[in-house]
């Protein structure tokens, strides 16, 4: 329960920091408020003694977040305000998808490489033979990586509105080819960003650094030390 808490309370802080440094010169009273709300809900994490209450306030968190991130979105070709997943039903939401993918397999990757079964069960949980490990240990990366990611690559109109289409055979909307050849390369740039980790006082890469927190939870499991999560600094 402990270490769910702390995957949770990384997730929410880092989903703060994101709206707290891009609200900074805009001051937009939702993003004002939404940032309270994730404050609140994370107090309450500290109350919270099962899994499905940690649950409920990582559910509502995500709403206020997901709500406020699209209001950081100043290109008039998009818009956001709700996330849709099966289908995606605009391009904010495909890009999104697309990029949790890539997250996911990255992380998933990186455990199987540290020697760890992925099928290890904390937050998430479900079907059997489901790899639950990678989906709590991306959590704590979503924001820093792929959500700032979205906003610099529509802001900047280094995508655009020709780099996405609706499919006859799949309803919704995804990335063209050249969309996601595009993102790609703009995903693994973020990956080798440099970025500063608690744990050591030289900068890593973000690749580096989802390796590291694979390797403190494997710490956490083989001794009393708690899992830290990583906090992306503001």
């Amino acid at each position: 329960m402990n270490t769910s808490k702390a995957i949770v309370r990384g997730k929410l802080i880092n989903s703060k920091q994101l709206l707290l440094r891009l609200n900074r010169q805009r001051n937009i009273l939702d993003i004002e408020q939404a940032i309270s709300g994730i404050n609140t809900d994370l107090e309450a994490l500290k109350l919270v003694d099962n899994i499905d209450s940690l649950r409920g306030y990582e559910g509502i968190s995500a709403a206020r977040y997901f709500s406020a991130l699209g209001q950081l979105i100043i290109n008039p070709d998009f818009n956001f305000s709700q996330r849709h997943r099966q289908p995606p039903t605009d391009p904010v939401n495909a890009l999104l998808s697309f990029g949790y993918t890539l997250l996911f397999n990255n992380v998933l990757s990186l455990i199987i490489a540290e020697g760890l079964s992925p099928y290890l069960v904390n937050f998430h949980y479900g079907e059997k033979k489901k790899p639950y490990l990678a989906f709590d240990l991306m959590e704590e990366f979503r924001s820093p990586i792929v959500d700032s990611l979205m906003l610099t690559l529509f802001n900047q109109s280094i995508l655009k509105s020709k780099d996405f289409e609706s499919l006859t055979e799949n309803p919704g909307i995804y990335l063209t080819e050249q969309g996601r050849r595009l993102f790609l390369n703009q995903f693994e740039k973020r990956m080798t960003e440099k970025v500063t980790h608690s744990q050591i006082s030289s900068q890593i890469s973000y690749r580096e650094a989802i390796q590291l927190q694979i390797r403190l939870y494997k710490r956490s499991l083989l001794s009393s030390i708690a899992y830290e999560p990583f906090f992306r600094a503001s």
